[in-house]
């Protein structure tokens, strides 16, 4: 029998909770290597929301936060260098369905996905091949509901769609937090919970796609608004990560000095708008860890029913972007690149992918689309930047000089604002309300390339910083300036002007038709790239 198969029944007897919801009662077991499938798979996509990359035991830390995820993972490919590619919602959603960075589908800011400029997205080369499309949960991408064949949503962080009336009073309790910390347990049980709610939509949606035409592959997008602000969690998740259990942060709010003047700006503007707020940080972190497990409970408990469709189905599970969860003093997201916000998680497990492999390759999100493409028998859309990582996930070794670096992007444009500064920030300043994305964090641009231990960013000004991430993970010591890496600096500097070049928009608009490689590996030697022919 295959992992997936019996994943579908493992989480529930790990014990992982206290009085938890059980839904299953098997464990994980099965054999390496890939599945072949007779047919198109499915595709289950599940998403979080601000999910740092580096918070679940199978990274290495100290608390057990998500023991199904990472079962799934080992049921699979894990990629342990995802990025995204913007740390911030649609800009990097839109970046996944469509394979394209911010910069060439144009789409920099949370307010602007319908300006996407793509060819082809996932959503057309899905539906293009047979697919039955579903969707449930927080959309916020360039594609109405109503492109989906069935679909339960939209839900928001603070709301969902269609509420009962304890839904109803759970929404407007958690509008109530204006997206800060709650200091009790919620005071609502399990099934009000916006992801409880979305894997009852996720599985009503799932069941009318497979009902309607059971013949066909169907896709699912999970899409989950949490861990994202506001941190609230209900017991037992409440108390499952006390706050004495709490890791002590690498970085508190004397790093922002460190860091410049957006990060020292946008702490300032906590404080003004919250006095005390980083008192809370290790209630804040004991929330963001009791929604990561209730979040994997509710994955448990959507895979649970999807039993022994489960080894038809390619499960791809990512994050949007990451959460500073404290680090730095601060809370959300919102300045800078630093690897708390950049790096995500990303791993792919079902038919045809190899079971029990955790990869450093650097990938990112933009790889999503044109691997989906490779694994379903779909050629990869005109203007995709990605690249197709179907080969690494069948155990195929990955080009050293395709695979050695990953880039990504921050910033909507114009002259960056500077610290002294006050402009209109597009919201109501009543009250604690606060948008850590707005006018001044967002103005200007700056790209980031990281490759080995090194990393570098650029900014508009020409500011360049570059960070051994192995001796100073949280980035507060710019090597910059260091003559004995000025080789390295050369070097990245050298790798992110080929980045910007590559992720130029190359989508085909006159006479002249850009020539495409497999894989879109576009700097693998010619001798390392598959014999297969071009799409």
């Amino acid at each position: 029998m295959t992992s997936l198969r019996l994943l579908v029944t493992f989480c529930s007897s790990l014990g992982h909770l206290r009085d938890p919801p059980h839904y299953s009662n098997a464990r994980i077991s099965g054999t390496l290597g890939p599945v072949p499938s007779p047919k198109k798979p499915n595709v289950l996509l599940v998403m979080t929301d601000q999910q740092r990359a580096d918070m679940t035991r199978a990274t290495g830390f100290s608390l057990d936060t998500m023991p199904c995820v990472d079962a799934l993972g080992r049921a699979g490919t894990v990629f342990r260098s995802g990025y995204t590619a913007a740390p911030l919602c649609v800009p990097a959603r839109v970046s996944m369905l469509t394979g394209r960075f911010p910069t060439a589908h144009r789409v920099r800011q949370n307010s602007t996905g319908e300006h996407a400029v793509f060819d082809r997205d996932m959503i057309d080369v899905l539906r293009e091949h047979g697919y039955r499309l579903g969707f449930a949960g927080k959309p916020h991408i360039h594609r109405p509901l109503e492109d989906f064949d069935a679909a339960r949503g939209p839900y928001w962080h603070e709301r969902g769609p269609e509420r009962s009336a304890a839904d109803e009073s759970f929404d407007s309790w958690l509008a109530d937090l204006d997206h800060g910390v709650a200091t009790e347990p919620t005071p609502f049980g399990l099934e009000q919970q916006l992801p409880h709610r979305i894997v009852t939509g996720a599985i009503e949606v799932i069941d009318e796609l497979t009902a309607t035409q059971p013949d066909d592959p169907f896709f699912c997008w999970v899409s989950f608004p949490e861990p994202h602000n506001p941190y609230q969690v209900p017991s037992p998740y409440f108390e499952m990560f006390g706050e004495d259990e709490v890791p002590e942060r690498t970085a508190g709010p004397e790093a922002r000095d460190a860091k410049g003047p957006m990060f020292r700006w946008l702490g300032d503007l906590f404080e003004s708008k919250r006095p005390g707020f980083d008192d809370q940080w290790r209630r804040y972190r004991s929330n963001y860890f009791g929604m990561l497990r209730l979040i994997d409970d509710q994955i448990e408990r959507l895979l649970a029913h999807l039993g022994d469709r489960a080894e038809d189905t390619l499960i791809v599970f990512v994050a949007d972007h990451g959460d500073f969860v404290g680090e730095y003093g601060l809370q959300r997201k919102g300045a800078g690149m630093p690897e708390v916000l950049m790096r995500i998680p990303m791993q792919i497990s079902g038919p045809g992918v190899q079971a029990g492999q955790a990869l450093d390759a650097p990938v990112s999100l933009v790889d999503v689309l044109p691997t989906i493409c490779e694994l379903v028998g779909a050629p990869i859309p005109d203007g995709v930047q990605g690249r197709s990582l179907a080969p690494l996930l069948r155990g195929e070794p990955a080009p050293a000089v395709e695979f050695d670096s990953i880039y990504a992007e921050l910033g909507y444009g114009g002259v960056p604002y500077r610290e002294d500064e006050h402009p209109d920030l597009h919201f109501s300043y009543e009250g604690p309300t606060l948008d850590e994305l707005n006018t001044v964090t967002m103005s200007g641009g700056t790209r980031m390339v990281r490759a080995g231990r090194h990393k570098l960013t650029l900014d508009v000004e020409g500011t360049v910083e570059l960070f051994d991430l192995e001796s100073d993970p949280v980035e507060l010591t710019d090597l910059s300036g260091q003559p004995e890496l000025a080789g390295v600096r050369a070097e990245l500097m050298e790798l992110l002007g080929r980045w910007m070049i590559r992720v130029a928009d190359d989508l085909p608009r006159g006479v002249y038709v850009p020539k495409t490689v497999p894989h879109n590996w576009r700097w693998a030697p010619t001798e390392q790239l598959s014999m297969e022919e071009t799409p």
